[in-house]
C-alpha cells in the first residue's frame, strides 16, 4: 500500500467516532477515587440546601449555590489528579465539560419555565436567577472561548474543535454587544435621573429586534429577515447556542482523546 493511500485511509478513520474515544472521555469525567467524596458533598449539600430554602424560607437560588459551593473543592481536588494523571488537556477537556454541563441545564431550566410552565421571560431566570445578569454573560462566554482556545493550543486541533472555537467567539461577542449596550443605556438612565432600572436582557446582535433584524445596513437584504438568528426570542437564541456548543464540544473532546 502507498505512502498516500495509507494517509487517505487514515484521514477517514479520523472521522469514525469509535468507542475507544468516548470510553476515554469517560475515564477522564469519572471522579474515579474521588466517588466517596463527591457522594458526602452531594448529599451534605444538598441537605444543607434544603434547610435554607424550606425552613429558612431563603430563594431556591441560595440552595443551588450551595449544592454548587459544596461540590468545588471536590471537583478542584479531582481535576488536580486529572491534570498529573492525563495532562492538562484533558483535565480543560473535563473541567469545560463538566461547568458547561452546568450551564445547559441551567438554559434548560430556563426553557422549560418559559415554554412549559408559561412564567413570563422576566419570570424564567433558571435555577441560579442573580447569575442571569450581562456581566456574569459577558465573563463566563469570554472564559470558554479562553480555555477553547488554550485546548487547540495544546494539541486539540480536529476540525470539531475549530468549529467550536469559531462558535464560542461569535457567543462571546454576541455578549460583549449586549454588555456594551446595558452600560450604555444605564449611562443615559443615570444622566436622566433614573437608577431603579437594570436594563438586563437588551436585544442583542442576533434574535428578535436584535441588530441583525433591524439596522439599517441589513435592511432590505435577506440578512434582517433569517428565521431564528432574527426571529428567535434571546432565551430560546442562547439555549439553543449553548446547546451548540455542547454537541460540538463532547465530540470534539472524544476524537481528540482517541487520537492521543
Amino acid at each position: 500500500m502507498t505512502a498516500m493511500k495509507i494517509e487517505r485511509r487514515r484521514s477517514r478513520n479520523a472521522w469514525r467516532f469509535d468507542l475507544s474515544g468516548w470510553r476515554a472521555l469517560l475515564t477522564v469525567l469519572d471522579p474515579r477515587e474521588y466517588r466517596r467524596h463527591v457522594l458526602g458533598a452531594l448529599i451534605a449539600s444538598f441537605i444543607a440546601a434544603a434547610i435554607c430554602v424550606r425552613l429558612g424560607r431563603f430563594p431556591l437560588w441560595v440552595g443551588v449555590l450551595l449544592v454548587l459551593v459544596g461540590l468545588l473543592p471536590v471537583g478542584i481536588a479531582k481535576w488536580r489528579a486529572d491534570a498529573y494523571r492525563f495532562g492538562a488537556v484533558a483535565m480543560l477537556l473535563g473541567a469545560l465539560l463538566t461547568v458547561q454541563g452546568f450551564h445547559t441545564i441551567e438554559h434548560i431550566a430556563q426553557w422549560v419555565q418559559y415554554h412549559m410552565l408559561f412564567w413570563t421571560v422576566r419570570q424564567s431566570v433558571g435555577l441560579l436567577s442573580p447569575a442571569n445578569a450581562e456581566i456574569v454573560h459577558f465573563v463566563w462566554n469570554w472564559s470558554v472561548l479562553i480555555v477553547v482556545a488554550l485546548l487547540v493550543r495544546g494539541g486539540a486541533r480536529n476540525p470539531l474543535m475549530l468549529v467550536l472555537l469559531a462558535v464560542a467567539a461569535v457567543h462571546a461577542v454576541e455578549h460583549s454587544y449586549t454588555f456594551a449596550r446595558q452600560l450604555l443605556v444605564l449611562s443615559e438612565l443615570r444622566a436622566l435621573g433614573v437608577t431603579n432600572v437594570t436594563a438586563q436582557g437588551l436585544p442583542g446582535i442576533f434574535g428578535r429586534d436584535g441588530w441583525l433584524a433591524r439596522s439599517a445596513w441589513t435592511q432590505g437584504t435577506f440578512l434582517c429577515s433569517l428565521p431564528g438568528l432574527t426571529t428567535a426570542t434571546r432565551l430560546d437564541l442562547h439555549f439553543y447556542w449553548n446547546l451548540l456548543e455542547m454537541l460540538l464540544l463532547l465530540p470534539a473532546a472524544a476524537l481528540h482523546l482517541r487520537e492521543r
